[in-house]
């Protein structure tokens, strides 16, 4: 599975929750009660426009095309891990 970043622009609303879109993948709007869950839906959003433009066999949009033939083969990532433990007692 390819991967790359894509910015997101999320906004609070007004009557509550958050609204995601990206410039760089025009159609992508999502919505949910946080952020959280906004990104996650803006996630599924951009992964299904992207399958439609592939089925359809329409161009990507420039950024997201540029940034799948750049990918890199290799990647270095940091992930939170959650620690308990208790001092030795000597």
């Amino acid at each position: 599975m390819d991967e790359f970043l894509l910015p997101l622009r999320i906004e609070a609303l007004e009557e509550g929750g958050y609204l995601a879109t990206a410039e760089d993948l025009p159609g992508l709007v999502a919505q949910g009660r946080t952020v959280s869950e906004t990104m996650e839906i803006a996630q599924d959003v951009a992964r299904k426009l992207i399958e439609s433009y592939e089925q359809y066999g329409d161009p990507l949009p420039p950024k997201v095309a540029a940034a799948l033939r750049r990918r890199p083969r290799t990647t270095t990532v940091k992930v939170p891990v959650g620690l308990s433990w208790e001092p030795i007692q000597a």
